[in-house]
């Protein structure tokens, strides 16, 4: 009987090896994978470099960063910068940003642009630099995102050209593009020496140019020592074409009081015009303006034009209803005229009004034409009680007849000049 053979070692098939090496590959790129994912700092310089190369921009993270994958996922960078390549200016710095996308957003790779919810902190936009990155772009359709729980801005700040909107709050509920949606304003505008705290609630028909605009709430426009609280609504359709942003109809109503020291001035206005920005410039032009006051306000109504870039121009033309009862009478015959006075106002200087203005004023065949400064009128107006009687203008007066003390002058023309340490020039 022969001997058995002796077992030969059977020898890993090769489809066996590749599998087993498979297995120990994958399993390295799964622990390099976890490794990495475990660092937030490499996944958001990873989604802001994205981003950024899609929007031509260079964003950056210098904070801690967070995300969560479970449920909504969630990514919150802190410190973030946002500027166009080369720029020294960025146009977005945020303390804190942090964004909820459902996984289907994620899934559909940018056909879906549904968001849960934004967040940011201390925001800070340079409308200068935002309008520079713009102009690099290429013209295409833009699209909303859909937000199911809304947008919150807290400690925000818009820069622009001589001014700022400062401790802006923005609480936005919810936004989807073709329905209505509301929001809460909140901040504070300053320009040199003015400034103009609000509180607004905010209404659109959607999101979109030719949309319903309505505002409503309390504005001060403040500059001490005087201020100027009022309460607002305001209409219009929203425009964004080549002439700029803005509003088109705008119809605004506002019931106000002027306030400085003791004195306290009630009057309602109203304005109407298309509103504009554009090169960092905000103009209203032409600019319907009418005012109803009492006491030492007067009331009047007037056509004209509103600028605000590097400095505050103002025109208007337009008709005082009657001299107030308030001011210090005129001499007669103007004191017993029934005419009303036709006014001409011209200003171009700083946004607090106190450069020189020019007015031109008449009744009958009276006419002023002068120039004064707002502050040095107002404080005349507080003290018309026991002040002087002439009010601080330089200018000249021309009046066929005067009647002053029971005499009678004809022809007369009267020059106005500034009282001693007085500066009043065109």
């Amino acid at each position: 009987m022969a001997a058995p053979e002796p077992a030969i070692p059977r020898r890993p098939s090769r489809r066996r090896s590749i599998v087993l090496i498979t297995l120990v590959v994958l399993f390295a790129v799964l622990v390099l994978a976890v490794r990495w994912i475990g660092q937030p700092s490499r996944v958001a310089g990873l989604i802001l470099s994205q981003a950024g190369k899609a929007l031509g921009l260079e964003i950056t993270a210098a904070g801690a960063s967070e995300y969560r994958l479970r449920g909504t996922p969630m990514l919150l960078i802190r410190d973030v910068v946002a500027r166009q390549p080369g720029a020294t200016t960025p146009l977005l710095r945020a303390e804190r940003i942090q964004l909820e996308v459902p996984w289907a957003t994620i899934r559909a790779a940018g056909n879906d642009l549904t968001v849960r919810r934004i967040e940011l902190d201390a925001p800070h936009l340079d409308l200068a630099a935002l309008q520079r990155w713009q102009a690099t772009r290429p013209a295409s359709k833009t699209r909303i995102p859909t937000l199911t729980d809304g947008m919150r801005v807290l400690r925000g700040r818009v820069i622009g050209d001589g001014w700022s909107v400062d401790a802006l709050d923005i609480d936005l509920p919810a936004l989807y593009p073709d329905r209505a949606l509301t929001a809460q304003l909140r901040g504070r505008f300053t320009s040199g020496t003015i400034a103009a705290p609000f509180d607004l609630d905010a209404a659109l028909t959607r999101f979109a140019a030719n949309a319903g605009l309505g505002l409503s709430g309390d504005v001060s426009v403040e500059s001490s020592p005087w201020s100027l609280p009022m309460r607002l609504v305001l209409s219009g359709l929203v425009r964004d074409g080549n002439d700029g942003m803005g509003v088109d109809v705008i119809r605004l109503g506002a019931v106000a009081r002027y306030r400085n020291g003791d004195t306290v001035l009630p009057f309602v206005f109203g304005l109407a015009g298309p509103l504009r920005l554009h090169s960092g410039e905000l103009t209203m032009t032409p600019l319907g303006f009418a005012l109803r006051g009492r006491d030492a306000m007067p009331s009047l109504h007037a056509r004209g034009g509103f600028a605000f870039g590097d400095a505050l121009a103002l025109r208007l033309d337009g008709m005082i209803a009657d001299w107030p009862k308030a001011w210090p009478a005129l001499p007669e015959p103007l004191q017993s005229s029934v005419s009303a006075l036709p006014f001409k106002y011209e200003y171009r200087g700083r946004a607090d009004l106190s450069d020189t203005s020019a007015l031109q004023l008449q009744r009958d065949a009276t006419r002023f034409d002068g120039h004064f400064r707002l502050p040095e009128m107002l404080t005349w107006i507080d003290t018309i009680d026991q002040g002087t009687p002439l009010p601080p203008l330089a200018g000249q007066l021309s009046t066929p007849k005067l009647v002053i003390g029971g005499a009678t002058l004809e022809g007369v023309e009267v020059d106005f000049a500034p009282a001693p340490g007085e500066a009043i020039t065109p």
